[in-house]
C-alpha cells in the first residue's frame, strides 16, 4: 500500500487482533453512511474481516480491499472465498497513488493506516481525488498518548513510552486520532465530521485476549525488533513489558480503554 515502514509487522498475535476488527467494533460511525448498490474502496484492508462486513451490506455494490502486502491479500482473499463474497476482492496497492479514476468511488475507508503514514494529508487527498462528489470518506485511528488501563502495572508505563518512541521512530505518528480533523482539513476537504469512540477491554476473556497478544508482540513481532534496533530498550525491557501484560491480565480489575478518532469528510 506505501513505502512507509509498518511499526507492528504481521506476526500471528498482530494478525490475531486484526482479525477481531468487524465493521461493528471498528466502524460504527460509517454503517450510517452505506447502501445496497454503493462502492467502496478499503485501504488498509489487512487481513479483510471490516472489509468483509462491509461487503455484505452494500451488496451487489463492488468493494476493494487494498493491503501494501501481498501475504496479507492471499489471507484476505482467502476470506472472501470462505464467505461467498462475490462482489469483494483484495489487491495489492499505494494510499499515495490509488488505482482508482478520479471521482469513481462511493466510498473510502481507511482503519488504522494514516497512523503509519509519514504523508498522512497526502494520502488523504489522494483519497479525496478518487471519491464521488456526493461520496464520504472515512478514517479512523487509535490515539496512544490517550490510552489508560488499570491497575497501574509500572511495566505498562514502560510499554506505552516505549511504543510512542518506537511507533515514531519507524513512521507516523501513535497520536493521530486527534489529528485526523486537521489532516482532513489540510488535505482540502470542505465538510468535515470528527466523532470518537473506544475500545474497551475488561472482561476476563478480553483481558486474556489482550494481554496475552500484546506479551507475545513484545518479544517477538516486529515491535519488539524495531525497538532493539532503534535503541529505545533492550531485551530485559521488552521481556519486563511482556511481564507487565500478564500481570495486567491477570487481575480481575484490569481494564483498558483505547480512545479513537474518527472523520468522515466530504467535499
Amino acid at each position: 500500500m506505501t513505502p512507509d515502514a509498518y511499526t507492528h509487522g504481521h506476526h500471528e498475535s498482530v494478525l490475531r487482533s486484526h482479525e477481531w476488527r468487524t465493521a461493528d467494533n471498528s466502524a460504527a460511525y460509517l454503517l450510517p453512511h452505506l447502501h445496497s448498490g454503493c462502492t467502496v474502496l478499503d485501504v488498509g484492508a489487512g487481513p479483510g474481516t471490516i472489509t468483509a462486513d462491509l461487503a455484505e451490506r452494500v451488496a451487489p455494490g463492488r468493494v476493494v480491499g487494498l493491503d501494501a502486502a501481498a501475504e496479507i491479500v492471499t489471507k484476505a482473499e482467502g476470506l472472501r472465498a470462505q464467505r461467498g463474497l462475490l462482489n469483494l476482492s483484495f489487491e495489492v496497492g499505494d494510499a499515495y497513488a490509488l488505482a482508482a479514476a478520479d471521482d469513481s468511488v462511493d466510498v473510502v475507508h481507511a482503519h488504522q493506516v494514516l497512523q503509519h503514514l509519514t504523508r498522512p494529508v497526502d494520502a488523504l487527498r489522494e483519497f479525496r481525488r478518487v471519491v464521488s462528489p456526493e461520496g464520504v470518506v472515512a478514517v479512523r485511528d487509535v490515539d496512544y498518548e490517550g490510552v489508560i488501563w488499570y491497575p497501574r502495572v509500572p511495566a505498562l508505563d514502560l510499554w506505552l513510552d516505549v511504543y510512542l518512541r518506537v511507533h515514531r521512530g519507524t513512521s507516523g505518528d501513535p497520536a493521530a486520532g486527534r489529528h485526523l480533523k486537521a489532516w482532513a482539513r489540510a488535505a482540502g476537504f470542505t465538510d468535515v465530521t470528527a466523532t470518537a469512540s473506544l475500545w474497551l477491554f475488561e472482561s476476563d476473556e478480553d483481558r486474556e485476549w489482550w494481554g496475552s497478544l500484546w506479551a507475545e508482540r513484545a518479544l517477538s513481532s516486529s515491535f519488539a525488533a524495531n525497538a532493539l534496533s532503534l535503541g529505545v530498550t533492550d531485551r530485559s525491557g521488552l521481556a519486563r513489558i511482556a511481564e507487565g501484560w500478564r500481570t495486567w491480565a491477570a487481575s480481575p480489575d484490569g481494564w483498558l480503554l483505547m480512545p479513537h478518532g474518527e472523520v468522515i469528510a466530504r467535499g
